[in-house]
């Protein structure tokens, strides 16, 4: 078998387990990614792989493009910031897609649908008020990915769903989400990230642009679509 390409969207995702056991996580994400890059290299397979907006440490006040300095905050970004680096070392020709808040239909453990599944059950769900994030729609994402990687598309690009107000708060997120899925926020508790009591630090602001290429469709289109999908 001789694959023309190698998509790697496994990975360590468990932000604030990673501070206590930052070996499996850089182990995972950085020297795992880089064993694919050298493999793709020697038989001269394309490379797409994923990293995070975790990379940058919130202290913009516009969207991080590309080519803005990374300086993460905890030990999932700085995992991601060696993976970026290790691959596009041993294989400059790689695709590494930097992604933000992901969210779909099929898969049960979002912000969105977990959001969704405990207002609707009545139970109350807690959510950050004052983290700014570039939520993406994982169908989007896969699209526009495989069209870049398709292209021969190389090095580093964002791809996230676009807002209005560039980048939307986790618990406005879940307000506009229960908004269009008709379930009641009576019980969403909104509050600042520090009293949340989160193992890891976050950006307060890690929203991502692209200097390389606005892709992907508006945030409140893909959400229209996530309630389509998931019903």
């Amino acid at each position: 078998m001789q694959p023309w390409a190698v998509v790697n969207a496994a990975g360590y995702v468990r932000v604030d387990d990673a501070e206590r056991e930052p070996h499996i996580c850089l182990k995972i994400n950085a020297e795992g990614a880089e064993i694919l890059a050298t493999a793709c290299a020697q038989h001269n397979a394309a490379l797409l792989t994923f990293s995070s907006d975790l990379v940058f440490n919130g202290t913009m006040n516009k969207p991080y493009v590309e080519t803005d300095i990374v300086a993460p905050l905890n030990v999932y970004g700085c995992s991601k910031v060696l993976a970026e680096k290790l691959v596009l070392k041993a294989y400059p020709p790689s695709l590494v897609i930097r992604t933000s808040a992901f969210f779909g239909p099929w898969d049960d453990y979002n912000f969105v649908t977990i959001a969704l599944r405990q207002l609707g059950a009545g139970n109350t769900f807690v959510a950050a008020e004052d983290l700014i994030v570039s939520p993406t729609y994982i169908p989007d994402l896969v699209h526009a990915s495989l069209d870049l990687l398709i292209d021969g598309e190389s090095g580093l690009w964002h791809l996230a769903n676009k807002s209005t107000s560039a980048g939307i708060t986790w618990a406005d997120l879940a307000r506009v989400a229960a908004k269009q899925a008709g379930v009641s926020v009576n019980n969403l508790i909104t509050l600042p990230m520090q009293e949340i009591g989160l193992a890891a630090l976050r950006p307060t602001y890690s929203v991502l642009g692209s200097d390389r290429g606005e892709l992907m469709p508006c945030l409140d289109s893909a959400i229209s679509r996530y309630m389509d999908d998931r019903s």
